[in-house]
């Protein structure tokens, strides 16, 4: 079996190239989840939980698909037309509005803090 060999000041620095090149590649391959703070990461369960099934998946099969929420607050208003405020989507959530059935009591203080802190994140 032969092996390679980088002798001298420049196959060292082949050598070094050749390492960082290769580092490189792996290292585009691996994507780590974006890091969320314990009150977004919270959020998210929330959401997966009690929004996602029919915000991303509608596996209610709901006849009028509800709006995506992906970048909720990049946008000045929410797709209602109000302004995306968490004053606005926390009393979305609670009351209901359209054909979205409220979440009064489904949510505490804390529990829509995390909702929104998520949201805010654009659901990474």
């Amino acid at each position: 079996m032969e092996s390679l060999s980088f002798r001298g000041v420049g196959g060292r620095a082949s050598l070094a190239l050749a390492l960082v090149a290769g580092a490189g590649v792996l290292l585009a391959g691996c994507r780590s989840e974006p890091h969320l703070t314990p009150q977004e990461a919270e959020g998210k369960h929330l959401y997966q939980v009690r929004c996602a099934h029919c915000h991303e998946d509608n596996d209610l099969e709901l006849k009028k698909v509800p709006p995506d929420l992906h970048g909720l607050f990049e946008h000045k208003t929410l797709p209602s037309g109000i302004p995306a405020t968490d004053e606005a989507v926390a009393n979305n959530v609670l009351k209901g509005r359209g054909m979205m059935p409220g979440f009064a009591g489904r949510f505490d203080q804390e529990q829509m803090a995390a909702l929104l802190a998520y949201l805010h994140t654009g659901l990474r």
